[in-house]
């Protein structure tokens, strides 16, 4: 395999984890949603969902924002219902933010609402090739420079 497939995977990624482009999709995806739920809230939502538990510094590095940021998003979406904060076992000067009953309701919507819009955008794709493509993303995620 020639370095050009790679430099051509390497420059879709570029722009698939473009922060702007993320934020843009975030919007998308959380309009009518309610005040506490939108592109800014989204990535802690979504993090929780993936990870269970966790503290505000300990999820700051998957959000891509420091703990104050964090902490101030998950203030939001504990007013809101969709999270609560539990003292950490194992730190006693620490909370873990926790996904509320309401908080995993609301990121399913976001879950279903993103798996449409992914299929929206594959359904002119020719029969087979999305089934195709899903399979090596997963093996290509799995396997790939990301482990």
């Amino acid at each position: 395999m020639d370095n050009e497939i790679g430099q051509e995977i390497a420059d879709a990624l570029g722009i698939l984890l473009k922060r702007t482009t993320r934020a843009h999709l975030h919007q998308r995806l959380t309009e009518g949603m309610g005040e506490a739920v939108d592109d800014v809230t989204y990535p802690v939502l979504s993090a929780l969902a993936r990870t269970g538990p966790r503290s505000a510094a300990d999820l700051a590095h998957d959000v891509g924002v420091d703990r104050s940021g964090v902490t101030r998003r998950a203030s939001r979406l504990e007013t809101a219902g969709l999270i609560r904060r539990e003292p950490d076992p194992t730190d006693r000067r620490a909370h873990l933010l926790v996904l509320t009953e309401e908080g995993r309701l609301v990121v399913a919507e976001l879950r279903a609402r993103l798996a449409d819009h992914i299929t929206t955008s594959l359904s002119s794709w020719p029969p087979g090739e999305a089934e195709t493509f899903a399979r090596h993303l997963r093996r290509f995620t799995a396997e790939g420079p990301f482990v």
